[in-house]
């Protein structure tokens, strides 16, 4: 599975492909499949997000998706040594699969 993620461009934050879009949420990733370089390469054109890249991800149990690699999962919820400051998913149980 490939999950595309880059930065805003206004604000720096992390975000995530949505199929459609990008969000702040990992929980809205979609798998982009065989089409992850042409979507990289059309979103880095539009400009809507700073360094668009794909990573390789993982689906849970219950059928959500999560990138594979920890340095992508510390980057989808925050930093891990400031809780206070780590973005608030929508899935409550994000601390859980972060390390």
């Amino acid at each position: 599975m490939r999950i595309l993620t880059g930065n805003d461009l206004k604000s720096g934050a992390v975000t995530w492909w949505t199929g459609y879009d990008w969000s702040l949420h990992v929980e809205d990733a979609v798998d982009a499949g065989a089409e992850a370089d042409a979507i990289l390469a059309r979103e880095a054109a539009a400009r809507r997000v700073n360094n668009p890249y794909a990573i390789d991800g993982a689906r849970t149990e219950d059928g959500r998706v999560r990138p594979a690699h920890i340095k992508d999962r510390i980057r989808a919820v925050g930093p891990t040594v400031r809780p206070d400051l780590m973005l608030k998913p929508a899935d409550p149980g994000a601390r859980d699969w972060v390390i």
